[in-house]
């Protein structure tokens, strides 16, 4: 039960965070957003991408495990009072991920495109913090470990974890700092990097 619960969860993620995400920013701009797996094999930029697609895939393959009875739970984790505190902290994090993209506006983006100047956002969620989108993603995550503990789960939730930080500090951060210069630098003093206060430049 707990494995179709994770995988509709899932869908239900990748559905609004990606796809409806997708369609507005085409009915807003004309374009996706999607910049697709960038820079050369293995670069960094290559090497984020490619790391955040397989915590993507371990992200379906470990519900589907649990249904097939492949992979059993990690005992300590292993409780329905984890499972629905899961469900709970899924649901914060998807609503944190769809308010961020969306305050994001026009400016949205998957990936990085070193001809392209888009604005930069400081109001709303990125305020509190310079990544809010990449934020909110994490505790998603972790939301579907706790409802699918096995080993696969923790797997991705490490891949994705280690995604976005080489993403974030040694990817867009120095394309940002490229871009907007002091306005960038200024912003990154004051505001932490996933955490209110933490991880500032």
């Amino acid at each position: 039960m707990a494995g179709w619960l994770a995988l509709a969860l899932y869908a239900l993620y990748m559905a609004l965070a990606f796809g409806l995400r997708t369609w507005v920013q085409i009915r807003r701009t004309g374009a996706s957003g999607f910049k697709g797996i960038g820079g050369r094999p293995g670069s960094l930029e290559w090497t984020a991408g490619i790391l955040f697609v397989v915590a993507v895939a371990i992200g379906v393959a470990a519900p589907v495990l649990d249904i097939a009875g492949v992979l059993e739970a990690v005992d300590p984790l292993d409780s329905a009072g984890l499972r629905w505190a899961g469900v709970a902290i899924f649901a914060a994090g998807l609503a944190g991920t769809l308010h961020a993209q969306l305050a994001m506006g026009e400016s949205w983006r998957i990936g990085v495109d070193e001809a392209e100047r888009t604005e930069l956002v400081t109001e709303g969620p990125f305020a509190l913090v310079r990544n809010p989108i990449f934020a909110a993603m994490l505790p998603t995550s972790l939301g579907l470990v706790l409802i699918v503990p096995n080993a696969a789960a923790l797997a991705g939730l490490a891949a994705l974890l280690l995604a976005l930080e080489i993403q974030v500090r040694l990817v867009e951060e120095p394309y940002l700092l490229r871009i907007h210069g002091e306005a960038y630098r200024g912003y990154a003093a004051r505001v932490g990097r996933f955490v209110p206060g933490l991880g500032r430049l």
